[in-house]
């Protein structure tokens, strides 16, 4: 019997798909989920998701995986556990910055190549859409003719809308949407598993037993903020369809103030929205690099809630107070960033 951590971890994820000793794994996994289980990709080069240079007036972000592949085309590989706010617009991002940050100033474009940004979410992206996996690409907007350049793909795959079980598996594909999606609760290597020799060695990878005292910290922490956080989004939806069904019940009777009231809303909420984020990542932070002084909390209190969420981000990779106070200097408020 074995227990397998759960590869829709930030954590996981980058273990098993993310490393040197993984480049067969995330061969496989690539060629799967991009190629229609046709051997396209032979060999790649993984970039260490922190790696990449800031650039100053650009806004920093981190990829779970940045790969390029034998053909110079790039993928970035994102898995999205909580349905966040603006995330269609982070992807949107990510794929730009990663098509125009490959050129220096004197560069040619003739030089640019193709992007793909593969996002494996653990939600419904497109509830109208019935396919486990979507691919987006620049077309004519009436005639849906493609744009002459083929540079830049977005490719999606809604695990909560895969529904085989372990007996309908039948392509590559399958195997390893069910192994992100199920590995956690299984105990045994499947057989029909075991027959990829990638698949067989990620679920070696994904042996909790394997883990080291501090890979096993870190996982549980990653763990911790991910309940943290869902549980911080359900509140949030919550008291906003809450807050919708008292101001519906208003409207009608109060048109004098309204603008008034409706200013005074909008800041209450924000203020809320700072404070609850504060809240949440004091907490986090505590948990992973222990008590912070009032002069850093005062600091971090005054961050606007954009550099708050990249700060519950970039703190999973914190391992003492170091960390957060050079994370705070290169964040000041004075960054266009």
């Amino acid at each position: 019997m074995m227990t397998f951590i759960n590869p829709k971890t930030d954590f996981a994820f980058k273990k098993i798909f993310g490393s040197e000793n993984s480049k067969d794994i995330l061969i496989s996994f690539l060629n799967a989920l991009l190629y229609d289980n046709q051997p396209t990709i032979q060999s790649l080069k993984i970039f260490p998701p922190y790696s990449a240079p800031r650039i100053r007036g650009l806004k920093e972000t981190y990829l779970d995986i940045k790969a390029e592949l034998d053909d110079e085309t790039t993928v970035i590989i994102e898995m999205q556990v909580l349905n966040v706010e603006a995330f269609e617009k982070r992807i949107l991002y990510n794929a730009a910055k990663a098509y125009s940050t490959q050129l220096e100033t004197a560069d040619k474009y003739v030089l640019l190549n193709p992007v793909i940004a593969l996002t494996i979410t653990d939600f419904e992206m497109f509830e109208d859409f019935p396919k486990v996996t979507s691919r987006f690409v620049l077309k004519e907007k009436d005639f849906l003719i493609d744009y002459p350049v083929y540079d830049i793909e977005l490719v999606f795959v809604e695990l909560p809308k895969f529904k085989k079980t372990l007996n309908e598996l039948e392509t590559l594909t399958d195997k390893w949407i069910y192994f992100l999606k199920t590995a956690k609760d299984l105990s045994i290597v499947p057989e029909t598993m075991q027959s990829v020799p990638e698949i067989q060695k990620a679920f070696m990878i994904a042996n909790r037993n394997a883990l080291t005292r501090e890979e096993l910290t870190d996982l549980e922490n990653e763990e911790i903020y991910i309940q943290d956080r869902r549980g911080a989004i359900s509140k949030a939806v919550k008291q906003g369809r809450e807050e919708g069904r008292q101001e519906g019940r208003q409207e009608g009777r109060e048109e004098g103030r309204q603008e008034g009231r409706q200013e005074g809303r909008q800041e209450g909420r924000q203020e809320g929205r700072q404070e609850g984020e504060f809240a949440l990542t004091m907490r986090l932070l505590e948990r992973r690099v222990g008590a912070i002084s009032s002069e850093l909390q005062s600091q971090i209190r005054r961050l606007p809630i954009a550099l708050l969420e990249n700060l519950a981000d970039a703190l999973l990779n914190f391992n003492n107070i170091s960390d957060l106070t050079a994370w705070l200097e290169t964040h000041d408020l004075s960054s266009n960033t």
